[in-house]
């Protein structure tokens, strides 16, 4: 799903780097997010600035996806060392069975009517002991965002317990970190 232009505004703005920055990233490196000479994949990688954020820890290869077109082309003009595709992740068929070590969500799987698709996708492209490293608002969130900003997220069954019943479903073990803002994962494939 496109993100609505004030949504579009909102995550390009200096407030959400610094989150990314100060914030999201060292919750999943307490989570334990090592990439190190490790195959990365970012699932909603937006304007490119988590790819900039992850590389700085040393991967081996990193491949961000967003079906926005504009976020790619920021992408690419901002880090234009870093590959960026324009594809919907609920199709990763591009991608050989059990080829990625990590894979990064910084927060868009709400906005993805086929969600559970795309963990489907995950747990076929990520390695035996692979990790997810993925965070998500509480539905409460969502509906609070959509009713104030107008953000006109999806109407989809997408919740944290609909989320972790589709994780054990598909071989994830998992921790979680709930904040504040955000609940946290770390899954990891079995």
């Amino acid at each position: 799903m496109k993100l609505s232009d004030v949504e579009f505004r909102a995550m390009n703005s200096p407030w959400r780097r610094w989150g990314h920055r100060y914030f999201e990233l060292p919750m999943f490196q307490r989570l334990g997010l090592e990439v190190k000479d490790k195959d990365v994949l970012e699932i909603g990688c937006g304007n490119g600035y988590g790819a900039y954020l992850l590389h700085s820890l040393g991967p081996k290869s990193y491949i961000g996806l967003d079906v926005m077109e504009e976020q790619i082309e920021i992408a690419r003009r901002e880090y234009p060392h870093f590959e960026f595709l324009v594809q919907d992740a609920a199709d990763l068929s591009q991608f050989a069975p059990a080829s990625k070590d990590v894979v990064v969500i910084f927060g868009v799987l709400h906005h993805i009517p086929e969600w559970r698709r795309v963990i489907d996708e995950i747990a076929r492209v990520l390695k035996p002991g692979g990790s997810l490293f993925l965070e998500e608002p509480r539905g409460l969130d969502i509906r609070f965002f959509d009713f104030f900003f107008r953000w006109g997220h999806p109407d989809s069954d997408f919740g944290l317990k609909a989320l972790e019943k589709h994780l054990t479903l598909r071989g994830f073990r998992f921790r979680k970190q709930w904040t504040p803002l955000l609940t946290m994962y770390r899954a990891q494939k079995i």
